[in-house]
């Protein structure tokens, strides 16, 4: 295994295990709620998890014991954000993090666990797929604070729960639980608390196994469809889509399957 450090932040940590890079977040004195210094490394650490020719998924999650994310500190909304431009600034850095996430080339699978919470559940938003813990809990208390989230920050929670549960979701301001966030389609898997680190190694195992090459594609394509901010121009998904022909693996996902054999994919 290879452990990258963020040099804005030790609360954050990618670990690369042969396919599989886990982007670990460890904040246990404040139960993993994200500081701006976290906000802003998570770019850094998504961008080397991309740059890794043996990466084929990333893996967002929280350390042992701790939850996914509890949302965004709070103690610095009486610093750095006790001002309008310092609020914006924030709210940029929340912004790029999300986009980070769902435009990496990368499939990136959120793996969670108690509070999914504020920041917390537009990170998890972001990522292309999400299991959870049946102990879980989510929600979006931002009526509670008078916290307002852009277009480019929203249109990743609409995305996963559509808009009539994203206007649940923030008109309320009340909590699911994972039962009703696997009913809204915010969870894609659910499954019992004890089971949710090995489930989650399966389901990224599974995808890393899969041909990059076409991951990458069907990614851009979905988002393009989504209407992600994120997503690239509808002339890059196509050219996308054209590499997966041109390569190598569609030759070897070809033999493979007329072989009756596991196909070896390369990335190429």
């Amino acid at each position: 295994m290879r452990r990258i450090d963020s040099a804005l932040t030790d609360k954050l940590r990618l670990e690369i295990d042969g396919p599989v890079a886990r982007l670990i977040v460890d904040n246990a004195p404040r139960r993993n709620a994200l500081d701006l210094a976290m906000w802003r490394a998570i770019p850094e650490l998504i961008a080397a998890a991309q740059a890794d020719e043996a990466t084929r998924v990333v893996l967002l999650g929280p350390a042992p014991g701790l939850p996914f994310c509890s949302g965004a500190d709070i103690s610095e909304f009486s610093t750095v954000r006790a001002t309008a431009e310092g609020g914006r600034a924030y709210e940029a850095a929340n912004a790029a993090a999300f986009d980070s996430l769902a435009a990496c080339r990368k499939p990136v699978i959120a793996a969670i666990r108690g509070f999914c919470l504020g920041g917390g559940m537009g990170l998890a938003a972001a990522c292309d797929l999400r299991i959870g813990a049946a102990g879980a809990t989510f929600g979006v208390p931002a009526g509670r604070l008078g916290v307002g989230y852009p277009p480019s920050s929203m249109a990743y929670v609409v995305a996963a729960v559509g808009a009539a549960g994203a206007r649940d979701l923030f008109f309320t301001a009340r909590r699911l639980d994972a039962g009703e966030a696997h009913r809204l389609g915010f969870l894609n898997r659910l499954v019992a608390d004890e089971a949710l680190d090995a489930a989650a190694t399966e389901l990224a195992q599974t995808i890393a196994a899969q041909a990059p090459l076409t991951l990458t594609a069907a990614k851009a394509a979905i988002a393009r469809c989504a209407g992600l901010p994120s997503a690239p121009s509808e002339r890059a998904c196509e050219q996308l889509a054209q590499a997966c022909f041109d390569s190598a693996d569609y030759a070897e996902g070809r033999a493979a399957f007329l072989e009756k054999r596991t196909p070896r994919f390369a990335g190429r």
